[in-house]
C-alpha cells in the first residue's frame, strides 16, 4: 500500500442521514454519493456488515465511481471473510490501526492531531484520520489541517 497522499480524511461510511441537509446537493441521487463523497474525502471505513454484505457488482461500482489515490478502509471481519483483491481497499487489523488510524471523535484536538501527523509523516506511512459520527465541522477542520500541512 502506498497511497499517495500522506493524510488521508474520511468518515465511517457515506450515507449519514444529516448529510443530506446541507454536505449532498439537493436532489442527489443516492446511487452518486459515493462519488460526490469522494470529491471532499479521500478515504471511507467501512463496517464488516457493509462490506461482507456488498456483491461483487458493488464493489466494482464503488471502485469505478472513486479515484484512484481513494482508499477504502475495512473493519475486520470473521476469518471466512475474504476482501476484494485490490490495492485501494485495506483491512485494518488491530495492529494496522494502532500505526494508520486517527479517531477524530475521539481526540478532536487539531494541536494533537498536527504532532501526529508530523509523526506519521517522518515514517513515510500514511496517517487515516477517521470520524465514526460523521461530524462534518470536525471533518472540515481535519481536511483543512492536512492542506495547511502540506498533505
Amino acid at each position: 500500500m502506498t497511497p499517495s497522499l500522506l493524510v488521508l480524511v474520511g468518515a465511517v461510511g457515506w450515507q449519514h442521514p444529516a448529510w443530506r441537509n446541507g454536505f449532498y446537493p439537493d436532489g442527489l441521487p443516492d446511487d452518486w454519493m459515493l462519488s460526490y463523497y469522494n470529491t471532499q474525502f479521500q478515504t471511507v471505513y467501512l463496517p464488516a456488515s457493509v462490506w461482507q454484505a456488498a456483491s461483487k457488482t458493488s464493489w466494482a461500482q464503488w471502485l469505478d465511481d472513486t479515484h484512484a489515490a481513494f482508499y477504502f478502509v475495512l473493519e475486520p471481519a470473521g476469518a471466512a471473510s475474504a476482501k476484494p483483491a485490490q490495492a485501494r481497499v485495506l483491512l485494518a487489523t488491530q495492529a494496522w490501526e494502532a500505526r494508520h488510524i486517527w479517531w477524530l471523535d475521539e481526540t478532536p484536538d487539531l494541536r494533537l492531531l498536527a504532532q501526529r501527523i508530523a509523526q506519521q509523516a517522518a515514517t513515510g506511512e500514511p496517517l487515516f484520520v477517521l470520524s465514526r459520527s460523521g461530524n462534518l465541522g470536525l471533518l472540515e477542520q481535519a481536511n483543512t489541517l492536512r492542506q495547511i500541512m502540506g498533505y
